[in-house]
C-alpha cells in the first residue's frame, strides 16, 4: 500500500504545483487590472464630477457649507479607506 500512496501523493503534488503555477501568473495580472480601473484619469474624472455634483446639490438643498464639505469628504474614499478584515465578526 505504501507504492500506490507515495504515487497519489506525487500526483498530488504535480497538480498542485501546476495550480500554483497558474495562480502566480493569473493573480497578479488580477490585481494590476483591478487597481488600474480604479486608479485611473477617467475613474478621478468622474469620483471629482461626482463629489461636486453632491457637494452643489447639497449647498442647493440648503445644508450649511461646513456640514456639506464634511458630506462631500465622506463620499470620496479610497482603497485604503475600506476595511476588508473579518475582525469584526466572531
Amino acid at each position: 500500500m505504501e507504492e500506490k500512496k507515495s504515487a497519489f501523493d506525487m500526483n498530488d503534488a504535480g497538480e498542485l504545483a501546476q495550480v500554483l503555477d497558474t495562480v502566480g501568473e493569473k493573480v497578479p495580472k488580477l490585481i494590476r487590472d483591478i487597481l488600474g480601473s480604479l486608479y485611473n484619469k477617467e475613474a478621478g474624472i468622474n469620483m471629482g464630477q461626482a463629489v461636486g455634483a453632491y457637494y452643489k446639490e447639497l449647498l442647493e438643498s440648503g445644508i450649511p457649507q461646513d456640514a456639506a464639505i464634511d458630506m462631500a469628504k465622506s463620499l470620496s474614499f479610497s482603497l485604503k479607506d475600506m476595511n476588508f478584515s473579518n475582525s469584526d465578526k466572531k
